[in-house]
């Protein structure tokens, strides 16, 4: 059995508790659940959970959960088309990576609760945002990446001069 960790809202506690993890995530395939391989590192585990904070939730947890080694999932960086593997070799691909920052497996299904092996807080800061290897490289400054009305947005906008074509007015 595979042993996998899905990172979701702490207000979720009591319904996967109940019901499981529900499959609301859109894939290629359909619904589903992202998760990652319960690896040693405990950094590459939880790497998504900075990201996922940006999204506005400020508590998550870690949603520890079993599934069989023969199950088929999508694995792949988070910026390419994924691959159809078993769990296990799914587990084992990510773990053999030198780099697997950005790696995150796709079950096609919810998970139902008896298969949760237990729920625990994670360190808020674990983890990378924006993307991997972000750190110490300026940020894009096109109304994709950066849109308008997020924390900072107008001062890295003035920074690239503007590219979204508005004046902004410098402080």
């Amino acid at each position: 059995m595979t042993m996998l960790v899905h990172i979701t809202a702490a207000k979720n506690i009591r319904s996967i508790r109940r019901s499981g993890i529900r499959a609301v995530s859109g894939g290629h395939d359909g619904p589903g659940v992202y998760c990652l391989p319960v690896l040693p590192s405990y950094q590459t585990t939880h790497q998504w959970v900075r990201e996922l904070r940006r999204g506005g939730q400020r508590t998550l947890i870690a949603v520890h959960f079993r599934v069989p080694d023969n199950e088929q999932v999508q694995v792949g960086h988070y910026n390419r088309f994924p691959a159809h593997l078993s769990s296990a070799e799914a587990a084992a691909l990510i773990a053999a990576q030198p780099d697997p920052r950005g790696y995150e497996v796709f079950i096609p299904r919810p998970i139902k609760a008896g298969e949760i092996h237990r729920i625990r807080k994670v360190n808020p800061l674990t983890g990378w945002r924006y993307m991997p290897g972000a750190h110490g490289t300026p940020p894009c400054a096109c109304p994709i990446c950066i849109l308008r009305g997020q924390y900072g947005a107008a001062k890295i906008r003035a920074a690239f001069g503007d590219p979204g074509g508005e004046e902004v007015s410098p402080k």
